[in-house]
């Protein structure tokens, strides 16, 4: 062999061992976490979605990559976040938060495998059934508006004397109109007035409040929507403030000193939806992992609160809590 061509492939395999191993081959697998929510709202989910990673053998940062692309309550962010983490040919996208979220990611991608934790799949197109999901998307479905109309009912209960119950929904939720439609009916069906009351911003909310307590307070229904549950806090001293009987989605409301919560275990669904994402990495597609659906609901009632506001809790509604707070 002539020294030239010697040293040429010496060079070539000194090239390949300088090379970064990510140029060589792919180390770890990526996923993208795209969520309407904003980090520090949904830091107790997003443990319980590592959490069901971990039952699948994958550690963030261990084995594992994650992009985290976060809207913060603007919906309007969503496609944009989708496309990027699409641009960057992540393994699996995680869409949650809602349906903004999951119909971002379909949008941006046929061939990625997506999970999502939000509404109704079937409703919004994302899945052909619960049963056999097709395509590339498949998740948890947590039924959060899906449900107003039971909420209202059950603040029906708790304040049986109202004749008019208020609902606060968020306007730059495409899922808004389809709620309100469902809670007007409800509202029919019982002989109730309902109000629409609309905010989109933290001012907004104090408005809405300001509406609706003149001249006199009645209940109120909170739509579960990303935004309102990253005011939590606003929404619940609110309500406090202004004497109001609220029902929310989230125990996390009620136990922050809101009334009454009726919705999905919301840890739990993104466990298992961590679970799903890891089968996935592991070779799973998602059209053979069938859309679940919450197995119960949780009701949490606040008594402090309903003995602040002069309300006797029908035994009834007791009888079926999961968890009272005393």
């Amino acid at each position: 062999m002539r020294r030239r061509q010697f040293v040429t492939i010496l060079g070539g395999t000194a090239a390949a061992w300088l090379r970064p191993a990510s140029a060589q081959q792919k180390t770890m697998p990526v996923m993208g976490f795209l969520s309407s929510r904003s980090p520090s709202e949904a830091a107790t989910v997003v443990a319980a979605f590592h959490q069901g990673l971990g039952e699948t053998g994958y550690v963030e940062r261990q084995n594992l990559v994650i992009e985290y692309r976060w809207a913060e309550g603007r919906f309007d962010l969503l496609p944009a976040l989708a496309a990027d983490l699409v641009g960057r040919k992540v393994d699996v996208i995680v869409a949650t938060g809602g349906a903004p979220s999951s119909l971002a990611a379909k949008s941006a991608t046929s061939t990625i495998p997506i999970v999502f934790v939000g509404s109704d799949p079937v409703k919004y197109g994302l899945v052909a059934s619960l049963s056999r999901p097709s395509g590339n998307v498949t998740g948890f479905a947590v039924l959060g508006d899906e449900l107003l109309p039971k909420r209202l009912e059950l603040l029906s209960e708790m304040v049986p004397q109202a004749r008019v119950i208020a609902l606060l929904v968020n306007p730059n939720n495409p899922d808004t109109e389809r709620s309100i439609e469902d809670v007007q009916e409800a509202a029919r069906v019982k002989g109730l007035q309902l109000r629409i009351l609309k905010a989109g911003t933290e001012s907004g909310i104090d408005d809405a409040f300001a509406s609706f307590v003149q001249p006199h307070a009645g209940p109120l229904v909170v739509g579960g929507d990303p935004f309102f549950d990253g005011r939590r806090e606003q929404l619940v001293a609110l309500a406090s403030r202004h004497a109001v009987p609220a029902i929310y989605w989230l125990r996390n409301y009620a136990t922050a000193g809101g009334l009454i919560s009726y919705g999905p275990n919301l840890a739990a669904a993104y466990r298992q939806a961590g679970i799903y994402a890891g089968k996935i990495l592991n070779g799973a597609k998602p059209a053979d992992l069938p859309v679940q659906q919450p197995a119960k609901f949780e009701l949490v009632i606040n008594l402090k609160t309903a003995k602040e506001l002069g309300l006797t809790v029908p035994q009834s509604i007791l009888a079926r809590a999961d968890e009272v707070i005393e």
